[in-house]
């Protein structure tokens, strides 16, 4: 089988697959228009975020049996009509899962304990203990959206910080254990004091939070997001914490980045995300909440399994 690697992933995935006959074809320095024009003999894919392979690209993969895609998200595929033309794709979130999971306890403990402003201001010779006084995360409730592989490593991260956890998911039941209590939105409504979103990014959950789910909440809230950016509704956000309805705010995706996730939106940012920027309240990462050196083996030893389960 030949397998075409679009993007840049850990070797020991090429590796694995040579060791077992497959062919593997280094082509991560073509663009869309040159892939387009060779990727038809090809048996598999190995993608990240560089190429989105809709039903335009996907049409000319006329021997495409797999796509294996080293990360969790897979809005980048055109998932229905892989299906109908019989083409397998595999993701790899049990990679990186505990990577976004200790991602989401840093940035938490970071924004309670005002350590952001706390290493400037000493860095600058400012001393303000009291400015600098910080939350504790034990007593807390922290309310899980999406209860899989990255919403179920939070969970059990936060299992020695002396916290109520409750998670909902809309797609799984009979999940809860010693650590996680199964709860619906309207318990997480009533009971939050943290709102951590771990869902993927499809039509129903594009701005997800908004100024009528926010207006939801019994009382004001602290806000992770280590999904995809476009969950959360930038401007409402940003309306909520100059309010005080939102405390807070975690945000490894942003709603402005680009589709490969390499950089924020071109030109000018919206007055929200500027706001967001300024606001002590908000801790600010480039996704990267997945991206240890320990995922990037992770992601392609799992993806490595799952293709030769298939196709070795």
């Amino acid at each position: 089988m030949k397998v075409a690697f679009i993007d840049t992933v850990h070797p020991c995935l090429q590796e694995a697959l040579t060791a077992k006959g497959f062919r593997c074809d280094d082509l991560t320095a073509m663009d869309r228009e040159k892939l387009m024009e060779v990727i038809g003999t090809y048996d598999g894919i190995v993608i990240r975020s560089r190429i989105t392979l809709n039903q335009s690209f996907l049409e000319r993969c006329t021997a495409l049996k797999f796509i294996a895609r080293s990360g969790a998200g897979m809005e980048n595929i055109d998932l229905d009509f892989a299906t109908q033309r019989g083409v397998q794709c595999f993701n790899a979130p049990e990679g990186n899962r505990d990577a976004v999971g200790e991602q989401a306890i840093g940035m938490l403990l970071m924004l309670f304990n005002r350590l952001a402003q706390g290493n400037v201001q000493v860095r600058q010779g400012l001393w303000d203990r009291e400015g600098n006084r910080g939350v504790e995360l034990g007593g807390k409730t922290i309310g899980i959206i999406g209860y899989g592989n990255n919403g179920s490593a939070f969970a059990k991260k936060l299992a020695g910080f002396d916290v109520k956890v409750l998670a909902y998911d809309k797609y799984r039941q009979g999940f809860g254990n010693d650590m996680v209590e199964e709860a619906t939105m309207e318990a997480i409504f009533d009971q939050a004091d943290v709102l951590s979103f771990h869902i993927p990014q499809t039509e129903e959950t594009i701005h997800l939070l908004d100024e009528a789910y926010l207006n939801k909440f019994r009382k004001p809230i602290y806000v992770i997001n280590l999904a995809r950016g476009k969950v959360v509704k930038t401007s409402a956000l940003a309306a909520a914490l100059k309010t005080g309805q939102v405390l807070g705010a975690c945000l490894d995706v942003l709603e402005y980045e680009k589709a490969s996730f390499e950089h924020i939106g071109e030109g000018q940012l919206p007055e929200a995300m500027q706001y967001l920027i300024q606001s002590n309240n908000v801790i600010l990462s480039p996704h990267v909440g997945g991206w240890t050196h320990e995922s990037y083996y992770k992601l392609s030893k799992v993806l490595a399994d799952k293709v030769l389960a298939a196709f070795g």
